[in-house]
Order: C-alpha cells, then sequence, then structure tokens
C-alpha cells in the first residue's frame, strides 16, 4: 500500500492530499530515508512524520485497504511523540 493511502487510511492524516503534500516536502521518512507519495509501506516499516511543532514515530503493524474507525490505531504502534 501506498505511504500517502497508508497515512489516510490509518487516521494519522486526515486527507490523502496532506500526505502526499508532507511526502513530497520531505517530512516523511522510513528507517531514516525521506520517501515520495508512491513508497510502498510493508510491515514492520518505522515511519516519522515531522509536523510544526514536532514529530511522530510509529511502526506499521499491518496493511489492510480499509479499516473501520475504531480500528484504524491498531494499524501500528506508537514510538516516540513529541
Amino acid at each position: 500500500m501506498r505511504i500517502d493511502k497508508f497515512l489516510k487510511v490509518s487516521r494519522i492524516l486526515k486527507r490523502r492530499t496532506l500526505a502526499c503534500e508532507a511526502a513530497k516536502s520531505g517530512k516523511i521518512t522510513v528507517s531514516g530515508r525521506e520517501v515520495k507519495p508512491a513508497y510502498q509501506v510493508k510491515i514492520g516499516d518505522i515511519v516519522e512524520i515531522k509536523f510544526g511543532n514536532g514529530t511522530i514515530k510509529f511502526k506499521v503493524n499491518s496493511t489492510p485497504e480499509t479499516v473501520k474507525k475504531d480500528q484504524a490505531n491498531e494499524l501500528y504502534t506508537i514510538i516516540s511523540e513529541e
């Protein structure tokens, strides 16, 4: 699954276009490397997103195409949040 779609499905970011813009501007890294919106996220990837006032780092647990709102937080495990 593409990283921009994963971020929307997991509800880490509200819109896919927002996730796409963040990736294009270099705010999303996977295992320390900047990625583009089309990056294929895999189970076990460590993703870090830089926001205006902090960062969030999490591990990908699963990559289903759709998920219910109350199950979205099961797709990832937060490692650190600043």
